[in-house]
């Protein structure tokens, strides 16, 4: 027997939580239900406070890994609700994994892919509106490939003229990329001004400039560069 197809979230209802500063939840993978989150403590990362070490600048710089935006968003979303060795559940359910890759067919959910040859590595997705980007997952098959999508993102972010890069909850592994915790309080008012400050170019179209700029041939040369300038 087929697996029943998941009830989802409509991209209308979606978007006004995000815009309210709350997300969806699941307990685990096989729970069907979900559950509204509004931290007290929200994650974000400055944009003009992204780290960069020396190490990960290096793995950029090589273009050690093919980046592409929005290549394949189910894969992506579907890499991060596999199950891993440090964690063996996830919050993605099917419903809201159904619900996200609506949310992508509408163009409000975008996905960062990082390839060796033909394998997907690593790679991150998230939800976009006005200004604000909020990053739902990431997850890596390969030595900071996860870290790389994520340094393409805040640099596309940046050309394109984002204000907000929600994380949702902090970890080691974010605070050492330069994310920090704001109160529930001070995200809303991040998030009021993000949202009341006019559309920021998508990340697909700020992708293609990038490449455009050059030519296809080092794009991880300009992202690294693009952080040393403004440090």
């Amino acid at each position: 027997m087929h697996a029943p197809i998941p009830q989802i979230l409509p991209v209308e209802m979606l978007l006004l939580a995000y815009r309210s500063g709350v997300f969806p939840m699941a307990d685990s993978r096989q729970d069907e239900d979900i559950f509204w989150v509004e931290p007290r403590e929200r994650a974000i990362i400055p944009l003009d406070g992204f780290h960069l070490s020396r190490s990960l600048a290096k793995v950029v710089k090589q273009d050690r890994y093919t980046v592409t935006c929005n290549r394949d968003f189910a894969a992506v979303i579907a890499a991060c609700a596999a199950p891993r060795a440090d964690h063996p559940d996830t919050w993605i359910n099917p419903r809201i994994e159904a619900s996200y890759n609506a949310l992508h067919m509408a163009g409000h959910a975008h996905s960062i892919e990082c390839w060796r040859e033909e394998e997907l590595v690593g790679g991150l997705y998230g939800v976009s509106f006005d200004r604000v980007f909020c990053g739902e997952s990431m997850f890596s098959r390969a030595d900071n490939a996860s870290k790389v999508a994520l340094a393409w993102l805040v640099s596309l972010m940046r050309l394109a003229g984002y204000r907000l890069l929600d994380c949702q909850f902090i970890t080691d592994h974010l605070e050492s990329l330069g994310a920090r915790t704001v109160t529930r309080d001070q995200y809303a008012v991040l998030l009021t001004d993000a949202c009341g400050d006019g559309f920021a170019a998508d990340l697909p179209a700020a992708y293609s400039e990038l490449l455009e700029a050059t030519g296809s041939s080092s794009p991880g040369k300009l992202i690294a560069q693009s952080f040393t300038q403004t440090s």
